[in-house]
């Protein structure tokens, strides 16, 4: 995938062995040589990915990272520093002004371009789900924040066969309130991953009788799994293989000899990156439910029959197979209301939409129009079908009194259905379906109700 990086370093020899090496993999690269410049070019340009040098002039790497993940603008945009500096409490500080990983002058290529695919990844994902965040806010639909103690603690998988290794790293990580659950082999490790909600699994790449690769492989080829965060343990002569696992799906590594500091900081980035993407994912489907569904019924709101009818239709029209209409609406519900109170008319919503979905298929889609209107989109049912359904859902509805939680009340309900289903010989539409489907709806109400009534006939 190409992308735009912004590289900055003070020393122009740096920046141009950098950039010539993103461009040989078709990145566009772009420039800055210290801190202010910087963010300016971030304002502008909005790149993708920035390779931040810590010791520049005017406004040091550090204090760079610090705001530009301040700004809500630029945030989300992953940040490597790149540095001559290799003392661990660098590492760790830049990390902790928020930076997605550091990097040792001189730079190890495949590290670098391994790290540089990662990222991008991740951040192709992130910025999918934020849009589609930004989407439901159109809706003016409320989304969840993020709470500060949604940053702590912590639950993970640690397969790791040395002893001393994986002591060392449960006690690190149990200080900060992290639970490690270790784990015994690859298929062990999978299944707990895939039947528990884990923040992140933890894998050594050199592990005697497993394959740490293999493990990250299973990972991502699993939909439970595949957006699980992963930080692999590897040793300082085995930046190939890691380089092979980030390019598999891992999300960071980290080298031996284990520095605690190091490891906390590259445990939280992860689980926070984990929790953050669970709450954008959480919100979104919540915002699609809250956007497309009736919350009183839960069947289909008309906004989603709208954007789903025209695809069942051209799919129905392409195959040839049949489609059918219900359109539903109940008797005298005003009644209803204005003497048992809405509450009771709410109570009867719920239970019809109960009793309609108990007597449809899994394929057949409800939809409720408005009020106590409603219409059932059935496909690859005829005509003739169609009406027996109608008159199967006719009595689920009538034949038994709708009971009001909280009450006394038993309500005799009845329903007028009408029916039209696709032509293939005429230029059909949806809409010309739903159309004569509402028109036999009128035609059961103005007949004596409570009944089904086909399109062109009476019943």
């Amino acid at each position: 995938m190409s992308a735009r990086i912004l590289v900055v370093d003070d020393n122009p020899l740096n920046v141009k062995l950098l950039a010539a090496k993103l461009a040989k993999d078709y990145y566009f690269v772009s420039t800055a040589t210290d801190g202010l410049e910087a963010l300016d070019a971030v304002a502008r340009e909005m790149p993708d990915l920035i390779l931040l040098d810590i010791m520049m002039p005017n406004l040091d790497g550090f204090e760079t990272c610090k705001r530009l993940k301040a700004d809500p603008a630029t945030k989300h945009i992953p940040i490597v520093m790149v540095t001559a500096l290799s003392d661990v409490s660098d590492r760790v500080h830049g990390l902790e002004c928020g930076a997605d990983d550091f990097l040792t002058k001189p730079i190890n290529d495949i590290a670098l371009m391994a790290r540089v695919r990662s990222l991008l990844r991740l951040k192709m994902i992130m910025d999918e789900w934020r849009l589609r965040e930004a989407t439901a806010a159109t809706f003016s639909i409320p989304v969840d924040e993020e709470k500060p103690e949604e940053r702590e603690g912590g639950h993970i998988l640690l397969l790791e066969d040395d002893d001393v290794d994986r002591a060392t790293i449960q006690k690190h990580l149990a200080a900060a309130g992290i639970e490690a659950t270790a784990t015994v082999s690859v298929e062990d490790t999978v299944e707990k991953s895939s039947s528990n909600d884990y923040d992140m699994v933890m894998t050594s790449l050199d592990l005697e009788a497993e394959d740490g690769l293999y493990l990250c492989a299973q990972l991502r080829a699993r939909e439970a799994t595949r957006t699980l965060p992963i930080l692999l343990l590897a040793n300082e002569g085995e930046i190939e293989k890691v380089a092979r696992g980030m390019d598999l799906g891992a999300n960071d590594y980290l080298l031996r000899p284990i520095e605690s500091a190091e490891l906390l900081a590259r445990a939280r980035i992860q689980i926070t990156q984990k929790r953050h993407y669970d709450r954008l994912r959480k919100n979104y489907e919540q915002s699609l439910a809250l956007a497309l569904v009736d919350p009183l019924t839960g069947a289909y709101n008309r906004r989603y029959l709208d954007t789903h009818l025209p695809m069942m239709f051209a799919r129905c029209k392409t195959t040839a197979r049949p489609m059918s209409i219900l359109s539903i609406d109940l008797d005298h519900f005003k009644k209803v209301n204005d003497t048992n109170g809405h509450s009771a008319g709410d109570a009867v919503l719920k239970e019809t939409i109960s009793r309609v979905l108990i007597s449809l298929r899994a394929a057949d889609l409800v939809v409720r129009m408005g009020g106590e209107e409603f219409a059932v989109i059935m496909p690859d049912t005829e005509l003739k079908t169609a009406l027996s359904v109608g008159q199967r859902l006719r009595e689920a509805i009538a034949n038994t009194p709708m009971k009001v939680p909280g009450t006394d009340l038993a309500l005799s309900v009845t329903a007028s259905f009408g029916v039209a289903s696709v032509n293939h010989e005429k230029d059909d539409s949806p809409s010309s379906v739903l159309d004569r489907a509402d028109a036999a709806l009128y035609r059961a109400k103005d007949t004596g109700r409570n009944k089904v009534v086909g399109e062109d006939q009476d019943s």
